[in-house]
């Protein structure tokens, strides 16, 4: 069997996290999304992952480079996930599992879709949907292991959304057929002129093909917005921190006695836990890092290869580090950091920190409103309260702030952006931006006069 990773998306709803990037590529717990997804897939007893690239693809070719059961192919812009599957046709030679790249699965789960299409019949694997948030998806009803029927952002209670296909032959006719146009949505609802392989599962329904449903175990995080992104990563990191036994050390690594561990340790080679450093949990650590000078991590976390974390700095429970990153120096970090983010001198942030971000001394972040609510984003034009996560701060690759700047919280910068010294960040900063505070100024004479000499 094979499995197909759609890849061919904008990711546009994940600003500022797709501008550089396919979205999946976004990093979860050090490891990009559509990683996880191969891996679950492969564990499942797939032979082969093809993934089907639209933008970026050189990143995800360079990522997979000799990996000898990973396929890219590019199949350049398609106006939907139908159209990208239908544009590597040629590459599966029977059945396969058909994954979306931006979502985080379990082996398990994949196992159980699989069983399904090799009993004979193409199937459907089914997450929960929060009461409330079925606006949010297009939605799936099933009974008796049966997929009955399929409706686009439902103002009707429906709990289920699709997050992955077993595809058999008797499916192939209708997502090569698959129109633009959604049929199955709620009178009065504007769906976008776009090929959704929903969209052709309920054309197959209506052909009387058996779909059959399997509801998945797991939560299959969609990673679509940036909050969503955050999710992903407290999830993969409490999964890979939670299965700690005991320590393991790598070559060259070593312990000081002065540490004061309370879980454990899985340590790359060469890497360093020194004197009066705390940790509260288990970590996972990559190659080359120093954990020294009394810093404490309060919880479970990974923390990736050539960082430096030091100087009674903080790392929060769940946090998911990058490589090469440094904190140091009574800094504050919770959330996920990618690549190369630079911390210092007692600054504090809670959220999601791109690649090459610097923050500047004294530089932090609200996370608690006066009125306690929790903050509405926008996402391409709609007002949306996130269900978690709404009040933590998002800024994108390449960006730096200025000492003792103040990012409100919710608020998110973009790609290659600046948050000038002493600015309080109030609203989003779109990308290619820099903000500066305009300060107005007295001068006056003074002199030893003014002290009676």
């Amino acid at each position: 069997m094979q499995a197909v990773i759609l890849a061919g998306g904008s990711g546009t709803r994940l600003w500022p996290y797709a501008q550089i990037r396919n979205k999946v590529m976004a990093p979860v717990a050090n490891r990009p999304l559509v990683a996880w997804a191969a891996d679950a897939a492969l564990e499942a007893g797939v032979e082969e992952v093809i993934i089907a690239v639209g933008p970026h693809r050189a990143q995800i070719a360079n990522y997979f480079a000799g990996h000898d059961q990973v396929r890219i192919v590019d199949v350049g812009c398609t106006q939907g996930a139908a159209f990208t599957l239908a544009a590597v046709k040629p590459y599966v030679t029977g059945d396969a599992l058909v994954l979306n790249g931006d979502t985080l699965y379990e082996a398990m789960d994949l196992r159980a879709l699989a069983k399904r299409l090799e009993e004979g019949l193409p199937a459907v694997l089914l997450a929960q949907v929060r009461e409330g948030e079925q606006g949010d998806y297009i939605c799936a009803a099933a009974t008796d292991g049966r997929l009955k029927g399929i409706e686009g952002h439902p103002r009707r209670p429906m709990d289920r959304r699709i997050c992955a296909y077993g595809i058999s032959p008797a499916l192939w006719p209708t997502i090569e057929a698959c129109s633009t146009l959604m049929e199955d949505i709620p009178v009065g609802m504007m769906p976008p002129l776009e090929g959704f392989m929903e969209m052709a599962i309920a054309d197959a329904l209506r052909a009387d093909v058996i779909v059959a449903a399997v509801d998945a175990a797991s939560a299959c995080i969609d990673v679509d917005k940036p909050w969503q992104l955050l999710a992903a990563n407290y999830t993969k990191v409490e999964q890979l921190c939670s299965i700690i036994r005991a320590d393991s050390l790598g070559e060259g690594s070593f312990i000081d006695p002065s540490a004061r561990i309370e879980g454990h340790v899985v340590l790359g080679r060469n890497s360093t836990i020194g004197q009066n450093v705390l940790i509260q949990g288990n970590v996972v650590v990559g190659d080359n890092t120093e954990i020294v000078d009394g810093a404490m991590i309060l919880g479970n976390a990974v923390i990736g290869s050539d960082c430096k974390i030091r100087h009674y700095c903080l790392i929060e429970g769940g946090s998911a580090i990058g490589n090469r990153c440094v904190v140091g120096h009574g800094a504050e970090m919770s959330g996920v950091a990618f690549d190369t983010v630079y911390l210092y001198h007692y600054m504090e942030f809670w959220g999601i920190l791109g690649r090459n971000t610097d923050l500047g001394a004294a530089t932090v972040c609200g996370t608690l409103r006066f009125d306690d609510a929790e903050t509405v984003h926008t996402v391409k034009g709609r007002r949306e309260r996130p269900h978690s996560f709404a009040n933590a701060t998002y800024l994108g690759d390449f960006c730096r702030t200025g000492v003792n700047a103040i990012l409100m919280p919710g608020v998110k910068t973009g790609v290659y952006s600046i948050v000038g010294p002493g600015v309080v960040l109030m609203e989003d900063l779109p990308d290619n931006k820099l903000i500066m505070v305009k300060q107005e100024t007295t001068l006056r004479d003074w002199s030893p006069d003014r002290y009676g000499w």
